[in-house]
């Protein structure tokens, strides 16, 4: 019987993905939805990184599985790096995501472009029967855009336009996008993370970070 990997998000598109990043490893990949799972983390950290941290231990504490939960955001220079931590709240807890990209759009208005931006994402790998973590990162560039553009994807896609590729990230197939994007850049280190741990017996030392 595979290992089982909690996924803590309560975000069915960044679940989608990752099942997606992760498919080929011999683990059993379940949500917070899948375990009944509706209280969520406070996310009370001024990083991605402990932000992502917090939710990792939690969650792990909680069920005793491997944990893997992450953070991410989107950085504007105008915006002196905001949205940041605050990206899936910028518009109020229960906004949409187009009133999210809409509310980020009305803000740039009067900043000379082009607007510059990148998003981020930190993942934190917990393995409570021995303590070990782990926290990994990755980086996308790009600019954002004043008319969305795209179907795919989710959160602020259809505003980040990659030049390199004259596109959106919601005009990418989500094959396209989980090879290059900040999540996949953060899974790909992440990946090697749980490869050691599934090779390695418990209690042999904390992982380096």
């Amino acid at each position: 019987m595979a290992r089982q990997l909690l996924i803590a998000t309560h975000n069915p598109g960044k679940v989608r993905e990752y099942r997606a990043l992760l498919a080929d490893l011999p683990l059993a990949l379940v949500s917070l939805a899948d375990l009944g799972i509706q209280e969520a983390v406070e996310e009370t950290g001024s990083t991605f990184q402990e932000n992502a941290e917090r939710k990792a231990r939690a969650y792990a504490a909680r069920t005793g599985l491997w944990t893997w939960a992450d953070d991410s955001g989107l950085e504007v220079d105008a915006l002196g790096g905001r949205p940041g931590i605050h990206s899936a709240r910028y518009a109020g807890p229960d906004a949409t995501d187009q009133e999210r990209c809409y509310r980020l759009l009305a803000e740039l208005q009067g900043h000379p472009r082009p607007w510059r931006a990148r998003f981020r994402c930190a993942v934190a790998l917990v393995r409570p029967e021995d303590g070990q973590e782990a926290v990994c990162h990755g980086t996308l560039e790009g600019q954002i855009i004043h008319t969305p553009r795209g179907t795919h994807g989710f959160g602020y896609d259809p505003i980040f336009y990659l030049p390199d590729r004259g596109r959106t990230l919601a005009e990418l197939s989500p094959a396209e996008k989980n090879r290059i994007s900040h999540r996949a850049r953060a899974a790909a280190a992440a990946r090697r993370v749980l490869a050691r741990w599934l090779a390695q017996p418990p209690g042999q030392g904390p992982d380096s970070r």
